[in-house]
């Protein structure tokens, strides 16, 4: 894999896992837990890759005082972490 490609797959992971923290979802302990599986987990983090809404999301993560109810309206995998909130 070429190092952009893998440095790209890197920031959407944490892109995605930063999302899930602000949420107070912790995607290691649900699928500890089997409430997300590594499959699932792979297509948030290619979701986000696709979406190309990085900057929109690095604002939104920016801002978050408190935490957050919701997955942000343009989240690409907003249907997949707002379920995992609950």
């Amino acid at each position: 894999m070429a190092k952009d490609s893998l440095e790209d797959v890197e920031q959407h992971f944490w892109l995605t896992r930063s999302v899930a923290r602000c949420m107070n979802i912790s995607l290691t302990e649900a699928m500890a837990v089997g409430r997300l599986t590594p499959d699932c987990y792979a297509e948030m983090v290619g979701r986000c890759q696709a979406a190309q809404c990085s900057d929109k999301c690095a604002l939104w993560l920016s801002q978050q005082q408190s935490e957050a109810p919701e997955a942000p309206e343009f989240c690409a995998s907003a249907d997949l972490l707002n379920p995992l909130k609950t």
